[in-house]
């Protein structure tokens, strides 16, 4: 029997390509053995069509040919000098098993340097992204609508847009210039792409908080403040933990970078000098190693934070 959704529609062309296009699933959960013979489409080889070939699909599909065959041609013809590309690839083989494989000390650190450049990265991340976010709470509130003037909200955000599409390395390079080789730099440099990014975080939370509960608290005669500490902090705290604890995370990837930039010191900068100074694969494998181990150690805190004050909040 033809489900009555098919006896209902059947003769509508807009169900007719929605189905043809394969759309139909996304909203009705429907059984295709079912479908009338007159809505079905076939490929030439018999087998049910279930997507249909759009102008933008075809366009996307013409895109990635073209691209790929670019790619290809680029790898043909580029000249490549007096290098045996079959030899380089075999020796950056070799330098990839002995950093993965054989990593150690070689003489240049000791374990304490490398303890102690991983915790110099760190404390860098914890410091960006606490100043950072108490920046960001404040703007962060001024940047929302629901709790701001519209036009002051709209110009922060706007200036923050402009700080977010400068990326971390060049902010950093920028204060290197200004300010001069060292951790200074670097914290500044971290915290002008970490503020821009807190605050859209952050303000897009608030924005999306009731307005029927602001309005009573307006009504009841509550400041700005108490609105803010009574009805905003505790029900987007859980949100605002989550978005902090990320940046966090690409704090510390970012500070491992520009470690050697701005000769603030760290794992980065021991990263670059057995990289490009010592070239010992071995250090490079180790220091490799220590930076995974954080990120895990990062990953597993921030799992556990989730199931105990977000997942529950």
């Amino acid at each position: 029997m033809t489900p009555p959704l098919w006896t209902e529609r059947k003769n509508t062309k807009a169900f007719a390509g929605e189905v043809a296009a394969g759309g139909v699933g996304a909203s009705v959960n429907l059984d295709l053995g079912e479908m009338p013979q007159q809505f079905r489409r076939y490929s030439r080889r018999g087998k049910l069509k279930t997507r249909k070939m759009t102008k933008s699909n075809t366009a996307l599909t013409i895109t990635l040919l073209v691209f790929g065959a670019l790619t290809l041609y680029t790898m043909l013809t580029i000249n490549y000098g007096k290098v045996a590309l079959f030899d380089a690839f075999m020796q950056m083989l070799k330098n990839l098993a002995i950093m993965f494989f054989q990593p150690g000390l070689a003489g240049h650190f000791t374990a304490f340097d490398v303890f102690e450049g991983v915790f110099i990265t760190i404390a860098l991340s914890v410091l960006t992204t606490f100043i950072g976010a108490l920046i960001a709470f404040v703007l962060g509130l001024l940047a929302a609508v629901n709790l701001s003037n519209r036009l002051l909200a709209n110009a922060i955000k706007a200036v923050m847009s402009v700080f977010r599409a400068v990326p971390t390395i060049l902010w950093v390079l920028v204060f290197t210039v200004a300010l001069g080789l060292g951790a200074g730099a670097a914290i500044v440099g971290l915290l002008f792409h970490s503020i821009a990014y807190l605050v859209k975080a952050y303000s897009e939370c608030f924005e999306e908080i009731d307005t029927g509960v602001l309005e009573a608290l307006r009504a009841c005669g509550a400041s700005w403040w108490q609105i803010v500490f009574k009805a905003v902090v505790p029900e987007k705290i859980s949100q605002m933990l989550s978005w902090t604890f990320i940046r966090f995370e690409i704090n510390f990837t970012n500070a491992i970078a520009v470690g050697a930039i701005a000769g603030a010191g760290g794992i980065g900068y021991q990263l670059f000098l057995a990289g490009s100074f010592y070239f010992s694969f071995r250090e490079v494998g180790l220091i490799v190693y220590c930076c995974l181990a954080v990120a895990i150690v990062l990953e597993i805190i921030a799992t556990k934070l989730r199931k105990r004050y977000i997942l529950h909040s």
